[in-house]
This record gives structure tokens, C-alpha cells and sequence, in this order.
């Protein structure tokens, strides 16, 4: 883990580094405390609605065709970013003169990497290693080495291997049926975790360590969207349109595929990577459009920038820090500003500690820190 480095010299995709910033803020934030504000006001329209978009639905993430809860894209999101950024990170590898053997090697470690530190972080405050493998990082790194091997293939061949992926996985899958508890996957997990050393019996959760399979359809899906950006040769317009197209196609193909294969997040569902990709989708091209094609950058990118350069800091911070910070608010401001905001006291914490993160992140940029693995 590089935790210095200096800002790349070359050109960098404005529209990815503010689509990570504006997602990893959003996560740290804790969607603002608004799912425990709207708890405080259950009959208060407006709250609840906020509530469901900062929060994950109990199964199904399917609502009214074609509605979700933006905090189910979360996620999505992240995983979707990483394979956006590969061809860029790997072609300027490859620019600097490491051979595919250095830029394999490299891959495969931070694969690695990512796991454990996903498997460290969901054994916070536990008495032991807790074996499990469903944090984000865990299944980013499951699924990176592999998606390392389809950077700068084919559009063809990478449409082909998503297929095929997202087609095999749901076979698996039909025998066991798509219910919370009986699935193929939870039903894998329940053999497979217990072979690690645990304080208790592994019993069934909702996620599980084979979401990694068809979530690799999403980091591949931004490996496509990446390569696409980054081929100077097509008109940005025509990118454009592709982007929207591909979102197009995966929103169809996913409502196609519901009446089978329900739209789940927490199995990820090759429906679900299919819907949530059209989405995920969608946004780069939105924010593609404005800032790289329009050029509508300066001023409100910064604020977002600044975050989704150190993507990883701010993710630790959000899953390390915030009990302290929290702890470190509450001593030092005094009572009457948190008996001043009523119910509100879980948003107010919360957008605190968000601006302690950014600024902490501002100072790190200025000093060209960035946590890189």
C-alpha cells in the first residue's frame, strides 16, 4: 500500500474522480442520518420517502417497474468505478514500461489485498478473525485478478464473457430458487465459512461470498464504459450515446429476466447486476456529458474531487473513524447545540462528521496524500 504519490501528469477523467467522490461522500455521510430522523416521524411523508432512499430494501430491490432505493446503488456504484478505472491505471502502467508479468503481479496483489482488508474490517470488534467475505473490498478482489485478464480485450469478447457469467450463475442458482435463507449461494456459505476457525456456527445472511461472481459482470461492465471513454478515436458524442444505449439494454434485458430471476441486491442477482448496471451506467455518461464533454467543471467538481481521489482513505475513514469522531463531537461541542436539534441530532452528527472527513481529505490532497494499494 502506497500511502504517498504524487498526482498523475497525465489527463485524468474528471467525471470518474467526481462519480467516486459524490458516491464515497454519500457513504461516509451515512446517507446524513435521515433513515433515523424518518424513524422519528413515521407518519411524515416526505421523511419516509428519504428514509427508503437511505436505506436497503428487506429483499426484492425492484419497485414500480423500474424504481430502486439509491442507496441499493451504492455499491453497485463503487464496484462499477473500479472497472471504469482499470483501463486508465493499466494503460499508464503499461505507458511507464511495466511488462504485462509486473502489471499481472500487480493486479493479483491488490486483489489480494482488497480481500483482507475487507475480511479486517468486517472482524472490527469481534474477539477473533471473522471469516467472511462480503464487505465490498472482499468482493472487489475476489473478482479483480480475473477481470485484470479482459483489460483492453475485445468489446466482443468481454459482451460474450458477461453473458456467459451472468447465464451460468443463474442456472446455479434456479434448482434452490432465488428466497432469503435457501438460496445456492447462502446454502455454499453455510459449508464454506465453517471451515474457517470462528467463535460460533456460521449461520445463514442475506449476502454471501458468491455475489462476487456476477458483481464481476458490474466491474466489467465499467471496464467496457472505460475503454470506451478512453478511445480518442470515437466522437464524444458518439460515446455518449453508446453509454446510454448500453444502460438502455441492460434496463431491458433486466426487466425481461424479472418474472425468473428476481431483482435482488443482497444475492446480486444477474438481474440485479444487469439493473443496477443500467443505472451506474447512466450516471458516468451524465456526468461524462457535463464535466469532460460540456465542460461545466469548475467550482462544484472540486468539492467532490477532493474525495474521490482518495477513495480508499475515505472509505476507511468512514468505516474506522466514525465512532471516534462522533465521540470527538459530542466532547467538544456543547449540549445545548444537540439538545437544539431535537430529532434531527442523528442528521447533525452525521453532516459533521462528513465535513471532519472532507476537510481531513482536503488537507490530504493539498499535500499530495493518497492512499493507493
Amino acid at each position: 500500500m502506497n500511502t504517498t504519490s504524487p498526482v498523475p501528469a497525465t489527463q485524468r477523467l474528471l467525471s470518474l474522480d467526481t462519480y467516486r467522490g459524490i458516491v464515497m461522500f454519500t457513504l461516509f455521510a451515512g446517507g446524513f442520518g435521515l433513515a433515523q430522523v424518518a424513524g422519528k416521524f413515521p407518519e411524515n411523508e416526505t421523511l419516509q420517502w428519504l428514509k427508503f432512499h437511505t436505506s436497503h430494501p428487506e429483499w426484492i430491490s425492484q419497485f414500480k417497474a423500474i424504481g430502486f432505493s439509491l442507496w441499493d446503488m451504492i455499491q453497485p456504484a463503487f464496484m462499477f468505478m473500479v472497472g471504469v478505472s482499470m483501463p486508465y491505471s493499466y494503460g499508464k502502467r503499461k505507458e511507464l514500461g511495466h511488462t504485462y508479468t509486473q502489471r499481472l503481479a500487480h493486479a493479483w496483489t491488490r486483489a489480494i489485498v482488497l480481500v483482507l482488508l475487507g475480511v479486517f474490517l468486517q472482524s472490527m470488534n469481534k474477539p477473533e478473525t471473522y471469516w467472511i467475505f462480503t464487505n465490498v473490498l472482499s468482493q472487489i478482489g475476489l473478482g479483480y485478478g480475473f477481470l485484470f485478464f479482459l483489460v483492453g480485450r475485445r468489446f466482443l469478447l468481454q459482451l460474450i464473457i458477461g453473458a456467459v457469467v451472468l447465464v451460468g450463475y443463474f442456472f446455479y442458482m434456479l434448482p434452490a430458487g432465488f428466497e432469503n435463507g435457501t438460496s445456492a449461494p447462502q446454502q455454499f456459505d453455510l459449508w464454506f465459512l465453517n471451515l474457517f476457525p470462528r467463535e460460533s456456527e456460521f449461520t445463514v445472511h442475506p449476502y454471501t461470498t458468491f455475489n462476487f461472481i456476477p458483481s464481476f459482470v458490474t466491474m466489467l461492465m465499467g471496464v467496457m464504459s472505460g475503454q470506451l471513454l478512453k478511445n480518442s478515436e470515437i466522437p464524444e458524442a458518439t460515446k455518449l450515446r453508446r453509454l446510454l444505449l448500453g444502460g438502455l439494454v441492460c434496463l431491458l434485458l433486466a426487466l425481461a429476466w424479472a418474472p425468473v430471476c428476481p431483482i435482488v441486491k443482497k444475492l446480486w442477482t444477474p438481474s440485479w447486476a444487469l439493473f443496477s448496471g443500467a443505472y451506474v451506467i447512466w450516471l458516468l455518461a451524465l456526468l461524462y456529458w457535463l464535466i469532460d464533454y460540456k465542460g461545466w467543471k469548475y467550482g462544484w467538481t472540486s468539492f467532490f474531487i477532493v474525495v474521490g481521489m482518495n477513495s480508499i482513505a475515505a472509505y476507511l475513514m468512514g468505516q474506522l473513524m466514525k465512532p471516534f469522531v462522533k465521540s470527538v463531537l459530542h466532547t467538544h461541542i456543547p449540549d445545548t447545540f444537540w439538545a437544539a436539534t431535537g430529532a434531527w441530532e442523528p442528521a447533525a452528527e452525521a453532516i459533521l462528521i462528513a465535513v471532519f472527513f472532507w476537510i481531513t481529505l482536503l488537507w490530504m490532497y493539498r499535500n499530495r496524500i493518497f492512499i493507493r494499494i
